[in-house]
């Protein structure tokens, strides 16, 4: 995976921010791809049950706010799923 550049010569990769969200919502299933600065993420989770798909979205944010900040992520494409959700578009 490529590094991406951060401010002030820290680096940041794709599975730097997996991990992150993964920290911020352990049972999470989460897949990242991108590449400068601009990353698509599919984050699945029985933690958003309930949550609209905004709330949902704003949990994700608040675990990259200062990686957003420092434009190490300048752009991120959100998709959001229950556990549920998941189980159902996929047949499970």
């Amino acid at each position: 995976m490529a590094n991406q550049s951060i401010g002030r010569g820290r680096t940041l990769n794709v599975r730097e921010i997996e991990e992150k969200i993964r920290r911020g919502i352990p049972d999470a299933r989460v897949e990242v791809v991108g590449e400068d600065a601009h990353f698509s993420a599919l984050v699945v989770s029985p933690a958003f049950e309930g949550k609209s798909r905004i709330e949902q979205h704003q949990m994700v944010y608040a675990l990259l706010r200062e990686e957003m900040a420092s434009q190490a992520v300048h752009a991120l494409q959100l998709r959001t799923m229950t556990t549920a959700e998941w189980d159902r578009e996929h047949g499970v």
